[in-house]
């Protein structure tokens, strides 16, 4: 079956059409291949040119001198160089020219890109800037800017990097325009403040980046500038409003940047070593331990085979410093998704991304299967198993996107974990404009049961047509020592997502022995049918009222004997305000049917049997530019065979710009013949930042339906850039003793990361 998936593959690479290239737009230095899409290249001594469609080209510069980052934009090359300006509203009114100033500037040297923003503000007292911690993504809902650049001049991947009035810094990768926020790499932002706005500097070198190779290249740019008490979001070039916040990354609509020289000779070689040392007490261990003293070292090494393709090695992995995960509230009969937050793991995701598109109009937690899931990689039964070593090579050659992983693990006692090897191999092939095929292989050995192994391979397509439609597809299979039956999988899903309109409809298939175990699987045996519809307007004539939307969703699963299992028919009406608030209100009403009985909770059991009930929420959420926002839902309806209640909230209180409180609730009162109980999850950040690449937070977390109160601390100093140090203190205590609690676990680690490149 896997030589036949990748012999299908194969022949449809290489009998796929060839993309189009223009023949009357100019070409400029560096691969012959490679033409403007777009204006053309601007006349000095402007910096830009526009066309009537809103796309632009711009051009680099090479500085004379020394940059000097301190965001004050005071140099003399600020007066001798024109600003590319003008930016294109994308919110609220799509096309015009946004309504404050932005001036944009690109320079580059031997070694480094950078970038400066003038931001003008006619009310600069209202700036919102409360964020300093690096990669939080409350950095996006301050006043921000956020460049992208497609360095592959591809119009579907790349890389982008965000700061705002504070020089808060994030970054990460988009992969088929979509960003994955979780990469990091070396750079630096410093902003400042003027008496009509805010300014910004950013310095990137060009070993952050990933580009073809050759002197003279042409990458997509662009920029988005989001003005908060405004509420407004505007672009470099024109970005439909469907795009939202995330349009800087709908790369295909970017601009280009032309005259950009990267060094013709740059070293390629990163080491990262790491020293770690902790000291631990585990009392649910087999056997206990306590105040065990331990210290090990280990490395990371990336090495660059060319300016594109890229090979990462890992010994002795190690994770003290990732942060503990965030509790949930379980009230179905299945597993809970946890994210990834290993470093590691996080850079080239986007590559290993299979099957398409899980957009979803109502926000619904997907079923589709997950073929490669790095989590099922150094976890098990909750708790760490050792990583002993492990290599990855990534990156794109010509059309083509390729991954390979193979991660090896050692035995683990306490995690009942036997030493297991981790395989991954992806390639894709960019066809048409925006459209990608691909294939996945994954393989485990042992198998997490038995002694034999697990395989899965799969193709996928990923269609884009016009500006806002959308063919997904896969069909995969797995292979597993000693099991028998239907193990394939297979989806279809049509997508057209516009900003007045709305429509997908999906076909979702696993057999009974389909069993991706380096993936993950919400559901065993099933097909889903899926329709979802959707009517935004923006109507003009409600004053206050930016947009409003009805949308309608019919959602039915059946077992693999064809009985309905699980059906959501769902609908709902919110509102998007102008000054940012939104809110929705959702009737949902579903029906269950369980096979077996179903322990909801402790001493509580549901019998075997289909349950019909309904539900009511109102959900709203405030706007960014609030001291305290967040989002507040409440739950009322029938729930199995008895009631439900919910009050939900989680959102973020500014107490100073340095200081952040995040807190979270989460209560379900339950009434049920079978039985009554209430679930409560309560959790608190608390976040002073010291610099935007140092800061030290709190996580505490209490869930009663697991029993379980935990406390994560935190101390992040960035001492310079790439290279860290950590201090984590980690304790778990069991609270089912009535009126008593027992520490479960407790840790200090200590660690130190040093970058080192070549």
């Amino acid at each position: 079956m896997r030589a036949a998936l990748a012999a299908l593959f194969f022949s449809l690479v290489w009998a796929g059409p060839v993309e189009a290239q223009s023949t009357t737009d100019p070409v400029v230095a560096g691969d012959p291949a490679v033409v403007i899409d777009g204006p053309p290249v601007p006349v000095a001594p402007a910096m830009i040119s526009r066309d009537n469609t809103g796309q632009a080209t711009m051009r680099a510069t090479r500085l004379v001198e020394t940059l000097r980052l301190d965001g004050k934009l005071d140099e003399p090359v600020y007066e001798s160089i024109l600003p590319a300006s003008d930016f294109i509203q994308s919110e609220p009114r799509e096309g015009q020219v946004a309504t404050e100033k932005t001036e944009l500037w690109i320079f580059f040297d031997n070694r480094n890109i950078y970038v400066a923003i003038r931001c003008w503000d006619s009310q600069p007292d209202r700036i919102v800037a409360n964020e300093m911690r690096r990669d939080n993504v409350n950095i996006f809902f301050n006043d921000n800017v956020t460049i992208a650049f497609d360095t592959y001049y591809d119009r579907r991947s790349g890389f982008f990097f965000q700061t705002n009035a504070l020089g808060a810094i994030r970054d990460g990768l988009v992969t088929n325009e979509a960003p994955n926020f979780d990469w990091n790499t070396v750079w630096d932002a410093k902003s400042s403040r003027f008496a009509q706005g805010w300014t910004t500097e950013m310095v990137i070198p060009f070993k952050s980046l990933r580009y073809r190779e050759g002197p003279g290249q042409i990458w997509g740019v662009n920029v988005r500038r989001n003005q908060r008490w405004k509420n407004e979001t505007s672009n470099l070039t024109r970005i439909p409003a469907a795009g939202g916040g995330g349009g800087v990354f709908r790369l295909s609509f970017a601009g280009t940047l032309v005259g950009i020289e990267p060094p013709v000779n740059s070293g390629n070689l990163e080491l990262k070593p790491y020293a770690n040392v902790d000291v631990t007490t585990n009392r649910v261990a087999q056997p206990p331990t306590s105040n065990e003293l331990d210290g090990q070292f280990g490395f990371d090494a990336k090495y660059g085979l060319t300016r594109s393709i890229i090979a990462d090695f890992t010994y002795n992995t190690d994770f003290a410093q990732v942060e503990a995960d965030d509790q949930q509230v379980n009230l179905t009969r299945f597993n809970l998704l946890f994210p990834e937050k290993r470093e590691f793991f996080l850079e080239g995701q986007g590559i290993f991304q299979f099957g398409g598109s899980e957009t979803n109009l109502l926000g619904s937690t997907s079923s589709t299967p997950i073929i490669f899931f790095s989590r099922q990689i150094g976890l098990n039964n909750g708790l760490t198993v050792p990583i002993l070593a492990g290599g990855r090579l990534t990156g794109r050659a010509a059309k083509y996107t390729i991954g390979l992983l193979n991660i090896q693990t050692e035995d683990s006692i306490e995690a009942r974990a036997l030493s297991t090897n981790f395989s991954v191999a992806r390639v894709k092939r960019d066809i048409f404009r925006k459209s990608s095929i691909g294939f996945l292989s994954t393989g485990r050995f042992p198998a997490s049961a038995g002694d034999g192994s697990n395989q899965a391979a799969g193709i996928d397509a990923k269609l884009k047509f016009f500006q806002d439609l959308e063919i997904n597809s896969y069909y995969a299979g797995t292979k597993t020592t000693g099991r028998q039956g239907d193990a394939t999988s297979y989806q279809a899903q049509f997508l057209y997502i516009g900003d007045r309109y709305g429509l997908i409809a999906e076909r979702l298939k696993a057999g009974e022995s389909f069993d991706p175990q380096v993936g993950f699987l919400l559901r065993r045996n099933f097909a889903r049918d899926d329709a979802q519809v959707r009517f935004s307007p923006r109507p003009k004539s409600l004053k206050g009222i930016r947009k409003v939307s009805w949308q309608a969703e019919l959602e039915r699963f059946t077992g693999g004997d064809g009985r309905r299992e699980t059906q959501n028919e769902i609908a709902s009406f919110g509102m998007d305000l102008e000054n940012g608030d939104s809110t929705s209100l959702v009737f949902a009403r579903e029906y269950e049917f369980l096979r077996a009985p179903f322990r909801i909770a402790s001493g509580v059991v549901l019998p075997a049997g289909g349950y019909q009930f309904q539900q009511v929420q109102a959900i709203y959420r405030p706007g960014p530019q609030r001291k305290a926002n967040g989002t507040l839902t409440l739950t009322h309806g029938s729930f199995y065979s008895g009631d439900r209640n919910a009050f939900d909230y989680s959102g973020r209180l500014e107490l100073h710009p340095q200081v952040s409180l995040e807190p979270r609730i989460s209560l379900n009162w339950i009434d049920l013949p079978e039985g009554e109980f209430t679930t409560r999850l309560f959790s608190a950040r608390t976040t002073y930042t010291l610099t935007p690449r140092a800061f030290v937070g709190a996580l505490i977390q209490y869930n009663s339906s697991i029993n379980t109160y935990t406390t994560n601390v935190r101390f992040r100093w960035e001492y310079q850039p790439g290279s860290d140090f950590f201090v984590v203190y980690s304790e778990g205590r069991n609270t089912a003793a009535i009126g008593a609690e027992t520490l479960s676990n407790r840790g200090v680690a200590m660690k130190l990361t040093r970058l080192l490149r070549f």
